[in-house]
């Protein structure tokens, strides 16, 4: 992990984007960390990140956990026969086309 001043990141930005691949690089002001350079591989990643720093997505979690807590949640069984008639509802719905049609004059 890799320790640096706003003003050295500031001046020297792409050397410490290049550095975020070998670990995160924590960024300071007045000796204080306020921000950390990671490293993305993929656009999973990305996603996963931002998510996991969202309060909208963290409060529908806890909301999800304390539901399953109080109903214990569906069973297994219940929960694959609904998956399997979603995928048969969804195979019989047809598909619409991503094309435009350019409208005529």
């Amino acid at each position: 992990m890799k320790i640096a001043s706003v003003a050295d990141v500031k001046a020297r930005l792409s050397a410490y984007v290049r550095e975020s691949v070998d670990g995160p690089v924590v960024v300071t002001r007045n000796g204080k960390a306020v921000a950390v350079l990671l490293s993305v591989t993929d656009d999973d990643e990305l996603e996963r990140l931002i998510l996991a720093h969202s309060p909208k997505f963290q409060a529908l979690l806890d909301e999800s956990r304390r539901q399953i807590e109080a109903t214990g949640g569906v069973p297994h069984e219940q929960f694959w026969q609904e998956v399997q008639a979603d995928g048969h509802a969804a195979a019989k719905k047809p598909a619409r086309s991503r094309h435009r049609t350019k409208k005529s004059t």
